[in-house]
């Protein structure tokens, strides 16, 4: 069993949710060993959070709740347990559908809000050994890493696939999830009947990774009305299997004015899915979601991730606003970029009067700094934080 870079704190009640089979169960399972386990995938006790809540929440003082979103009214029962038996509860749930709703606004001040993303690059090999955007690793360990990228932008980082050494039996492993977690599961946990209907939305995600997330595209290629392509869409983005980066805008009340890009959590999906993409597509969002794994895991302070666009149409891949400056990045699928790839990143040094630290990741393996923006080699992702 592996080590996961999130260590939960002893003494506090947690909330934990992400994508499925992302290793919710085995993480909470491994550092709370002497919490009484139960899931309401488990009829009998799905039955009895229905029927009696309160009952369910004080089967132990020491309680790990899985799958809570299936019964989110179980929540004013956890706060009955942690406040008058000073129990120690943590639920989980593969969906923030259910889970973030206004049954759980009562466990506010008693439970803290996590999430456990699939693996990072690396994470699987021991603890991060260096900053990503600070630090410079050696060449030998940059080679080590560049071995192994090729893998990760195909196969993600669930945890069961990177168990897994056969290639073959990694893409059995995705496409059974395809079937079953992307799909059927996610329907049932969405309360959705129109299973195709999903697919047809999850393959258009695919097919526009990395792009404008207009709903009335997604609509007309799956023959779902705007409502339903939206309501979809919003799956997605609740299951954690996806994420969206809002355009940023100088002040913060026009921050949300453009219209979305959207991202899957990790690049395993689209293998899952059979999607063909383009390389610059799977480079762009292996990078962007191993830094929104880092983000979700608290290593940046930093409460969202945006991307940037001027009217006429100049784009930057990411912006990460830090309390007393921006990080702004782009990504290059080549080896070797030209002067023309570092135009977006001078043109937006020229336009804030905000203090700002500009990165080029790309593919090469030569840390440099060019017109002060910083080249950052992507196998630097390799247990960097």
């Amino acid at each position: 069993m592996f080590t996961r870079w999130l260590s939960l704190g002893k003494n506090k009640n947690y909330l934990l949710f992400g994508p499925r089979r992302a290793g919710k169960t085995t993480l909470l399972k491994a550092q709370f060993p002497h919490h009484k386990y139960i899931t309401l995938d488990d009829f009998d006790y799905l039955e009895m959070a229905e029927k009696d809540p309160k009952a369910l929440a004080l089967l132990a003082t020491k309680l790990i709740i899985d799958e809570a979103q299936r019964v989110p009214k179980i929540s004013i029962a956890v706060k009955y347990a942690i406040d008058e038996r000073k129990s120690n509860i943590h639920l989980s749930g593969s969906s923030r559908i259910g889970l973030l709703d206004s049954n759980y606004e009562t466990l506010a001040g008693r439970i803290e809000p996590q999430s456990l993303p699939t693996f990072c690059f690396g994470e699987e090999l021991g603890p991060p050994t260096h900053s990503i955007f600070d630090d410079q690793v050696s060449l030998l360990q940059l080679k080590n890493a560049n071995r192994l990228i090729e893998e990760a932008l195909l196969y993600g980082g669930f945890p069961e696939v990177i168990s897994c050494n056969n290639n073959k039996e990694k893409k059995e492993i995705l496409k059974n999830y395809k079937n079953t977690y992307f799909t059927r599961d996610l329907a049932f946990i969405s309360n959705i009947e129109n299973v195709s209907g999903l697919l047809a939305i999850l393959n258009h995600y695919a097919i526009s990774l990395c792009s404008l997330t207009q709903v009335s595209n997604f609509s007309n290629e799956s023959g779902l009305s705007h409502q339903t392509a939206k309501k979809y869409l919003n799956v997605i983005y609740q299951s954690e299997l996806g994420f969206k980066l809002y355009g940023y805008q100088y002040g913060p009340a026009k921050r949300l004015i453009k219209a979305p890009k959207s991202y899957f959590s990790d690049n395993g999906i689209l293998l899952a899915l059979g999607i063909s993409s383009s390389r610059g597509q799977i480079i762009e969002n292996f990078v962007i979601s191993e830094i929104e794994k880092r983000r979700k895991l608290k290593f940046y302070d930093a409460e969202e991730m945006y991307y940037y666009q001027t009217i006429g149409g100049s784009e930057i891949d990411l912006i990460i606003p830090f309390p007393d400056h921006l990080k702004v990045i782009e990504i290059k699928a080549s080896e070797n970029p030209g002067k023309k790839d570092l135009r977006n990143l001078k043109d937006f040094i020229k336009t804030t009067k905000q203090k700002v630290q500009c990165y080029l990741f790309y593919m090469g393996l030569e840390y440099k700094t060019v017109d002060g923006i910083k080249f950052i080699p992507i196998a630097a992702l390799h247990r960097g934080k």
